[in-house]
Parts: C-alpha cells; sequence; structure tokens
C-alpha cells in the first residue's frame, strides 16, 4: 500500500475538556508531520496537546504542550516529526473557550 501525505485529524475542541484528535489505526504506524491549531475567538486562549501511547490514560508525562497561549484570531503551526504506533491517541484540550480547532496532517504506513 502506498503511503500518502494528508490529514489524519480534525476537530472543534469543546472548552475544558480533553478531545482525542487521532488515534492510529491497527497494523498501521505514523508519521506526524504537523499540527495546527487555529483560536476562532477574539479572545486569547489556550490549549494542551498530549501523546498517550496505546490509548493509555493521561499523565503529565505524556503532554508534548501545556496551557500554551494562543493569541485571538491566530494560529500555531507545530512542525515535529513524531512517530506514533498502532493505537497511539493524539489529545488535545481548549482552556476556557470552545472556539480552538486542531488539524493534524501526516503519513500513515502499513
Amino acid at each position: 500500500m502506498a503511503n500518502a501525505y494528508k490529514v489524519l485529524g480534525q476537530s472543534n475542541l469543546t472548552a475544558e475538556t480533553p478531545t482525542d484528535v487521532y488515534t492510529v489505526p491497527s497494523a498501521t504506524e505514523t508519521v506526524i508531520s504537523t499540527i495546527i491549531i487555529a483560536n476562532l475567538a477574539a479572545a486569547t486562549n489556550t490549549f494542551r496537546l498530549s501523546i498517550r501511547p496505546n490509548g493509555a490514560s493521561q499523565t503529565d508525562a505524556m503532554y508534548i504542550a501545556y496551557d500554551v497561549g494562543i493569541a485571538a484570531n491566530d494560529s500555531t503551526t507545530l512542525t515535529l516529526g513524531i512517530t506514533l504506533d498502532a493505537a497511539d491517541v493524539i489529545t488535545a484540550y481548549s482552556g476556557a473557550s470552545a472556539d480552538l480547532t486542531v488539524s493534524v496532517f501526516g503519513t500513515e504506513i502499513s
């Protein structure tokens, strides 16, 4: 099967609620190239991102970004090169507002 760079997951986050944006399918490995977080609100907000190996329960050690500020009507682009195994999960969290969106881009290898 050919590997293709593509949109792996997108989500409009709910305020103060962890949201699974992407889960690696079984028998697949993934390279995450870019994650974009957009703030659709006219007020500053914060976000968190974590990688949960094998869908494990969240611990502090899993965060790759924690309460990072994002300006009103702005976006943040993270170019990462993270490798994930089957069942690994990218989880995102929005601070006080539900006006953040997350888009995950990369390649699935099966």
